[in-house]
Parts: C-alpha cells; sequence; structure tokens
C-alpha cells in the first residue's frame, strides 16, 4: 500500500460514507412513514387457518411497495414464509441501522381482515359458521331421508291396494290366467314334469 493508493481509500471511504449518512438519513425518514403500518395478503386457506400457499418476502415486498413506499424483497426479515391466517409482525430493514416492523393481515376475505384487525379470531368463528351450516344440512337430508321413507310406505301402500283389488276382481273370472306355463304340464313324451326342454 503505497501513499497514492491510500489517499484514493480515504477519498472513496469518505464519499462512501456521505452515501451511507445519506441512505440512512433517507430510510430514518421512510421508517417514520412505514413504522407500524398494515398490509392485507389475500390467501386461500382451510378451515383451520392453514394457508394453501404462503406468503413470501417477496409478496410482502409487493404488499409494501403497493403501499407506496419502495421497498425491495431482501430488505423484508422473515426466517420463513408465513403459512397460516393471522396478524403477523415483519421487520423490514431500510438500511442496516434502520428497522421498522409492519404487521401483514393474512386473510381469506377484505371482511375476515378486518375482523382480524379488530381482534377476532376468524377461524374460530368459521368453524362455529360451518358446524351451524352442517347441522342445516343434516337436517335436509335427514328430513329427505324421513320424506323418501314417507314416499316408499305411500307407494308401498298403494301396489299393495292395487295387487288387493286386482286378486278380488281376478279370483273369480280370471282363477285359469294365474297358472304360468311352467305349472302346466307337458304335452310333449319323455320330459319330466316341471323341467324345460334341452335343446
Amino acid at each position: 500500500a503505497n501513499d497514492a493508493n491510500m489517499k484514493h481509500f480515504e477519498g472513496q471511504r469518505a464519499q462512501l460514507e456521505a452515501q451511507n449518512l445519506e441512505l440512512k438519513t433517507e430510510a430514518s425518514s421512510v421508517s417514520e412513514k412505514l413504522e407500524g403500518q398494515s398490509f392485507i395478503a389475500i390467501r386461500q386457506a382451510g378451515d383451520s387457518g392453514q394457508l394453501y400457499g404462503s406468503v413470501s418476502p417477496n409478496d410482502i415486498a409487493g404488499l409494501v411497495t403497493e403501499g407506496g413506499f419502495s421497498v425491495h424483497r431482501n430488505q423484508i426479515v422473515l426466517d420463513r414464509p408465513i403459512k397460516v391466517l393471522g396478524l403477523h409482525e415483519v421487520r423490514v430493514a431500510l438500511h442496516p441501522e434502520v428497522n421498522v416492523s409492519v404487521t401483514v393481515n393474512v386473510a381469506r376475505t377484505n371482511e375476515e381482515a378486518e375482523r382480524q384487525a379488530r381482534g377476532e379470531d376468524v377461524t374460530i368463528e368459521r368453524d362455529d359458521e360451518e358446524v351451524e351450516a352442517e347441522l342445516e344440512i343434516a337436517e335436509v337430508f335427514d328430513n329427505e331421508a324421513i320424506a323418501q321413507a314417507v314416499l316408499a310406505e305411500a307407494e308401498a301402500a298403494e301396489t299393495g291396494e292395487d295387487d288387493g283389488a286386482g286378486e278380488d276382481a281376478g279370483s273369480e273370472s280370471a282363477a285359469p290366467q294365474e297358472t304360468t306355463s311352467e305349472e302346466m304340464p307337458s304335452d310333449e313324451p319323455g320330459e319330466p314334469e316341471g323341467e324345460e326342454p334341452r335343446t
């Protein structure tokens, strides 16, 4: 390291420190506006609140950018992707010395996001609603099963009445018609009665 290199390095160092101070000042002003902000991520999820996908740092950076702040995904500090519904505190490193926390509200709908923001647990209420819906469905099927049973009984009774009426009317005049061809004696010789002819 000669004197020329030392002077060049000192010049670059001063320039880098000035840029760093400028970036830190800019990050501090942005942090005042960004600190505590809430961003809504709408995702599909199961009944238990488990997401079918996840919310990644890239997704969060997109949400923050849509909110009017310039943030890159590398500035989002997230140990692992978010995989459940709810309110999640996420750290954003605007500068190595300036960090802010934002809230990511992961919900299935905007309505759910509003309810979560008020402190409601949407997975529990959704379970209650689903239980009620299942009970209503079960009632419909129970009622349908009862209706089908009554209908089947009515049809059986109708069929029984028709058969009974036919027997009363037909017993006097149609008695010979009750014998089937299998019961009639065969006129052909050599075949035992009750067996079908062999071919």
